[in-house]
């Protein structure tokens, strides 16, 4: 008996319930997706908790998320590196759940490049055509397409030791575009590069997908990767899909402080049934400036002290991690971040004089989490 599985072809109606014409073009769908791993100590532990994510075809969408989220093992349950507790994966309309990855029309691009070193990057990039047995001309067509795809023809006869940590990633990102997939997954393809060629990965990559145009499933911590990437981002926390916008306050935690709030201010809250201490103030670090660069469009009444702990010039702007000065702020929320003007003159180490943008406001509700100033 043979130990392959078999293949099963759902109907549109089966393998995609209550489909209208609107999601012909879904193109991968997680459907109700759970994973539960046991743990010796812990007993069982809840990886993905019942999640359900329909990605439309020649998508990019970016799940992000702390680690431990669930993001890498919704991928590998995609790729079918790992088994579902519960749930389905369909992909082009085929329920895919009980599949090898090998059956599956997928690429995936690894944190770690997994290139051959004894091989060239030619040999690297025909490998998986081989493999599958492609007539020699077609394997060298592709070979030289992609090369061209990824502007990297004149290293079709060096090997990885010869290479960047830029070029190999390109190489990895070839080694998965050869194969003409129906999605490629990526699981953090550019965080073992530095700061600078990962923001040029960002812009690479982009521009690969406008013109490849296949449906991709990404996963990052970085949020900034996430906004630059991502047509659509779904954030994830314990498991979860919390939101796909700002939505609550996972989505804004590492830039949010809490602040007592004026009756003002909690006065524009609709249909807010809760006391004052259950609310949480929000605020993005782009909307909060030096006092003395802040434009005419920023109330200078709106001003906080913080103390200064770290300056992080980026070019274009400057990062601030700082304190507040006010214990009770201090108290609640930590350090915060704002994002400034390059020009400022402000300094580290010393205590300074912001504003914020009140018009940016976000305000959560402590005992949901959920953004209640829409």
């Amino acid at each position: 008996m043979s130990d392959t599985k078999q293949r099963t072809e759902a109907p549109v109606e089966e393998a995609i319930p209550g489909e209208t014409e609107g999601e012909q073009d879904i193109n991968v769908r997680i459907d109700s997706l759970r994973k539960v791993f046991q743990d010796n100590e812990k007993g069982e532990v809840v990886a993905v908790d019942g999640i359900s994510i329909d990605v439309h075809r020649d998508e990019f969408l970016v799940l992000v998320g702390p680690s431990g989220c669930g993001k890498t093992t919704t991928l590998r349950s995609v790729a079918g590196l790992e088994t579902p507790t519960d749930g389905r994966i369909i992909i082009e309309n085929e329920d895919v759940t009980g599949l090898d990855p090998r059956e599956r029309d997928i690429s995936m691009v690894f944190q770690n490049y997994a290139l051959y070193p004894h091989k060239k990057v030619r040999e690297n990039l025909s490998f998986p055509l081989e493999v599958r047995s492609y007539p020699k001309d077609e394997i060298d067509s592709r070979v030289e397409h992609t090369a061209e795809l990824l502007d990297i023809p004149e290293l079709l006869e060096r090997k990885p030791s010869a290479l960047s940590g830029g070029q190999q990633q390109r190489v990895a990102l070839g080694r998965a575009i050869v194969r003409e997939p129906a999605v490629f997954l990526m699981d953090e393809p550019l965080s073992n590069l530095d700061a600078k060629l990962r923001v040029q990965m960002r812009t690479e990559l982009n521009d690969l997908h406008k013109r490849v145009g296949k449906t991709t499933i990404y996963v990052t911590h970085d949020q900034a990767e996430a906004m630059t990437l991502g047509d659509r981002v779904a954030v994830m926390n314990n498991g979860d899909v919390t939101v796909r916008k700002e939505g609550n306050g996972h989505v804004a935690e590492s830039d949010v402080f809490e602040i007592g709030l004026s009756s003002d201010l909690a006065a524009d809250v609709e249909e807010w049934d809760g006391d004052l201490d259950d609310l949480t103030l929000g605020l993005r670090p782009e909307d909060i400036h030096d006092v003395e660069m802040a434009n005419e469009l920023v109330e200078e009444t709106n001003t906080f002290d913080a103390y200064v702990r770290l300056i992080e010039p980026m070019g274009s702007d400057k990062f601030l991690t700082l304190t507040p000065t006010d214990a009770a702020a201090a108290d609640a929320g930590g350090e915060f971040s704002a994002r400034i003007s390059p020009d400022s003159p402000i300094e580290e180490d010393e205590v300074v004089t912001l504003v914020a943008n009140t018009e940016k406001l976000h305000l959560f509700d402590n005992r949901t989490g959920e953004n209640v100033s829409f």
